[in-house]
């Protein structure tokens, strides 16, 4: 089988998914902007061919890329770079290509939140309010229904870009007076924490794998204060978030893809759907699966896109704890300090890429234990 792979060079430990679809024994495509000289050795060793271009928004270069490697090497079978930035290019090559996934008529009801929105209340899950809005009068109409404030974000956006919590009447008309030429959504704000249900659905929509997360802050909030963020994997999945994830995962028609889906737990305990995200979650997340499971997500995925039975015998072991730290703030203990108090417990840690920074941290630590108390002791000590 041909898998053809876009940008394989970033998020930086996503050349494992290269790896681990050679290991299956697939043919493995590359298109991406770095020199094939650039790419780490572990992922070089694992395409049949890599082909650069000079940008990766250039949809005639990846049209071109591809009927190379359909020349080259037969019909192409899977495209896909499991990452949110790439998903409409996706959809573009694999309906021009005739290549299973999801493709251009399918791709607004996973990138459109107010689509979404629409497919959560067919679903029968409860949701923020909201609606396109196209001047002040639309939001201030919305803001009259669920009181301010109010947050606007793209319609089509990725993470927090973009995204503004806006507080009275003067903020909506100053937001409209300098509004970026897109379309955007008004939703309530919702008070509570944000909880995940994450997970990999094999060919025929059932879940092979699946966990929880959840956030000390949500990245919004992190990206507005340009604070630092935590967040960490559950060893049980509370059974309302398992029932509506699952509903979530048959409404999406999920197949052969990752999924991450994000939830409020408001106050009184309910849940309330924020918006499904049909790819890996963002950062290292995929790595904290293998800590807190001792499992290989990487390879799992591989094989589900084999099509072949997939069965996974694993358990949530450890608690597992993303631990974002920013250069900009004056942190008590060194970097020295937190490898001696950790030892062990700490599983990883590295710096961020430009790009990941303002929402992961400049610098991130993973760290898993089998207790919940032991994690926010962590998180207390590399953070204060």
């Amino acid at each position: 089988m041909n898998f053809v792979f876009l940008s394989p060079h970033f998020p930086p430990n996503y050349y494992l998914f290269c790896r681990r679809l050679k290991e299956a024994g697939f043919t493995v495509l590359a298109i991406g902007e770095p020199e094939f000289g650039e790419l780490v050795p572990e992922l070089r060793e694992a395409l049949t061919w890599y082909c650069k271009v000079d940008n990766l928004h250039n949809y005639d270069e990846l049209k071109a890329a591809c009927e190379f490697f359909t020349e080259r090497f037969g019909k192409i079978d899977r495209i896909d770079s499991l990452n949110e930035y790439w998903l409409e290019t996706e959809a573009r090559l694999r309906t021009e290509f005739g290549v299973y996934g999801v493709q251009n008529d399918t791709i607004a009801d996973i990138r459109h939140k107010s689509r979404m929105k629409k497919i959560f209340a067919a679903a029968g899950i409860p949701h923020a309010r909201g609606r396109l809005v196209n001047s002040p009068a639309e939001a201030l109409a919305l803001a009259k229904e669920t009181r301010f404030p109010v947050i606007v974000k793209p319609d089509d956006g990725m993470g927090a870009a973009f995204t503004y919590k806006l507080k009275n009447a003067a903020e909506v008309n100053e937001f409209f007076s300098g509004k970026p030429d897109r379309e955007f959504i008004a939703e309530e704000f919702i008070s509570g924490d944000i909880v995940t249900f994450d997970g990999v659905a094999d060919r025929e929509g059932q879940i092979v794998f699946c966990t929880s997360h959840v956030y000390g802050e949500g990245v919004m909030e992190t990206v507005l204060a340009d604070s630092h963020i935590y967040y960490y994997s559950t060893r049980e999945i509370p059974a309302d978030l398992e029932k509506a994830g699952r509903k979530l995962v048959a409404a999406f028609n999920v197949r052969e893809r990752f999924f991450h889906f994000e939830f409020f737990r408001r106050k009184d305990g309910t849940l309330c759907a924020l918006e499904v995200n049909i790819r890996p979650p963002g950062g290292f997340t995929v790595d904290m699966f293998n800590y807190s499971c001792d499992l290989d997500i990487y390879a799992l995925w591989a094989r589900v896109m084999t099509g072949k039975p997939v069965s996974v015998d694993y358990a949530r072991k450890y608690f597992c704890c993303y631990i974002g730290r920013k250069h900009r703030l004056p942190y008590k203990h060194s970097e020295e300090e937190i490898l001696r108090k950790l030892g062990p417990a700490l599983v990883q840690h590295q710096e961020l890429p430009p790009v990941l920074a303002r929402a992961m941290g400049d610098r991130g630590y993973i760290v898993r234990a089998e207790t919940l108390p032991a994690i926010m002791e962590a998180v207390k000590y590399i953070q204060e």
